[in-house]
């Protein structure tokens, strides 16, 4: 499967400012990563600084809050700030929260019912 792109908008956590931006989903990763630059054009202010795994090892990133519409839903999400990424990532926590999956198909998004509980019977 090759890389399914998207548009976002993203904004600051108040919708002050917003940006449409070309944004990687990663299934691979938890959250959204954003490019500090883009960071630092919405004003995102830093609430935290984590630990966090990547491809490279651990690396400490700032997180911030901010809003995010893609495919006509939108919310509120953390998202990690890094001056090495250079692009925006979507990660899993933020594409199943808006009722999207990955449809290795058509390599687009799809919406998908969001999960209330898994039952397991005992």
């Amino acid at each position: 499967m090759s890389h399914v792109w998207v548009d976002v908008e993203i904004a600051d956590i108040e919708k002050r400012k917003s940006v449409t931006a070309k944004a990687l989903v990663d299934t691979g990763a938890s959250l959204m990563v954003v490019p500090k630059k883009l960071a630092d054009e919405l004003g995102l202010e830093a609430s935290s600084e984590e630990k966090v795994i990547t491809g490279a090892g651990i690396v400490t990133l700032k997180r911030a809050q901010l809003w995010i519409r893609l495919q006509g839903k939108e919310e509120p999400f953390s998202a990690w700030i890094s001056e090495q990424i250079d692009k925006v990532l979507i990660g899993v926590v933020v594409l199943k929260s808006l009722g999207f999956e990955v449809d290795p198909t058509t390599e687009t998004l799809r919406e998908k019912p969001l999960l209330l509980y898994a039952y397991c019977s005992a």
